[in-house]
């Protein structure tokens, strides 16, 4: 059974073999059992479309609790920076990340200024080389804190988007129509409701648009059950490799003119843009003592650009593009 499961991850999980037999049963122990296989099912597949490069499979420690395994290709044939990550990391919250926590209408009773937690969540993120890919992002994660009363808090949290340099609508379609299935397994109001918690998530307020063409997101979701909850996150962790590797097999030998590699750097920025200024969980990892700095910024691409006010042709395709991250649709309906 050890061999089994070491063939079926990228490395060793972080809280070992034997003690996640141990507690099997437990919603931490499958959740966990989840995100490893995530984390694998998507580092294989696109090593298969690559097999040029070889993932990088670095496990790590944190001396406050947990760890966590980085798998990071660079410059691919087809990928120039592809990375999904695991962490499973406990201890003590940051009184800044509890604040931060507070802020979201999160009632923490802490017990001599201490909150214990538990986390862990897999990461993603994929920058190919040909602009007529586009980037995809997913991540999802898990939340546990133990409160001065020994009662616990929990939510899951998560969610998988794509950030196009050029406009396919067929490629729009397949995306979130492949969500939306996953979605309504559940429940047929939760694809239209994290649709939109996604549009609003990742919008670049300076800039007056979306980071790409979304997808769904959502966050603190504690109900109707842990049971219920788990399940609906497991097929939409399911649904990441269907959603985007059929895109990236499509496209990954169009030919693409020094022009739309430029508008490609340009998107580039717009995404570093919203990482670094916008995003919760970079924000949330850069706040957390003794976090990984390297696996947090892993979603920062080798190369982008920034040119002073530059404003693409009026009816050009990258005008096309603009026009959706400022007034996104509905892709599905």
């Amino acid at each position: 059974e050890e061999k089994e499961l070491r063939q079926r991850f990228m490395a060793p999980p972080v809280s070992g073999l034997r003690e996640l037999r141990r507690r099997r049963r437990e919603l931490r122990s499958r959740m966990e059992l989840l995100i490893m296989e995530t984390q694998a099912e998507m580092c294989r597949a696109l090593a298969d479309l690559d097999p040029g490069a070889s993932f990088a499979v670095d496990s790590w420690e944190r001396k406050e609790g947990g760890g966590g395994i980085s798998c990071v290709l660079q410059d691919g044939e087809v990928f120039e920076k592809a990375g999904v990550n695991v962490s499973v990391v406990s201890g003590l919250l940051s009184e800044e990340a509890a604040r931060q926590m507070r802020s979201r209408g999160k009632s923490l009773k802490a017990k001599d200024g201490k909150l214990p937690f538990c986390a862990m969540g897999v990461s993603s993120v994929i920058h190919p080389k040909n602009p007529h890919v586009p980037t995809m992002h997913f991540n999802y994660r898990y939340f546990e804190i133990e409160e001065a009363d020994g009662t616990k808090q929990w939510w899951f949290g998560g969610g998988t988007d794509l950030t196009p340099t050029y406009l396919n609508e067929e490629d729009a379609v397949h995306f979130h129509k492949t969500l939306k299935e996953a979605c309504d397994k559940h429940d047929l109001k939760l694809y239209p409701k994290y649709k939109k918690w996604c549009d609003d998530y990742f919008y670049i307020k300076h800039r007056g648009e979306r980071r790409g063409i979304g997808g769904i997101f959502f966050d603190d979701v504690d109900s109707p059950s842990k049971e219920e909850v788990f399940q609906f996150v497991k097929s939409c962790a399911k649904a990441v490799v269907p959603c985007y590797i059929p895109i990236v097999k499509k496209h990954c030998h169009d030919s693409f003119t020094p022009e739309e590699k430029l508008w490609q750097q340009l998107r580039r920025g717009r995404y570093v843009e919203f990482n670094l200024v916008y995003d919760r969980g970079t924000k949330f990892g850069l706040l957390t003592p003794g976090s990984r700095i390297e696996s947090i910024l892993m979603s920062l691409p080798l190369t982008a650009r920034w040119e002073y006010m530059h404003n693409p042709p009026e009816s050009s395709k990258e005008a096309e593009i603009l026009e959706v991250l400022r007034n996104p649709k509905d892709w599905v309906h």
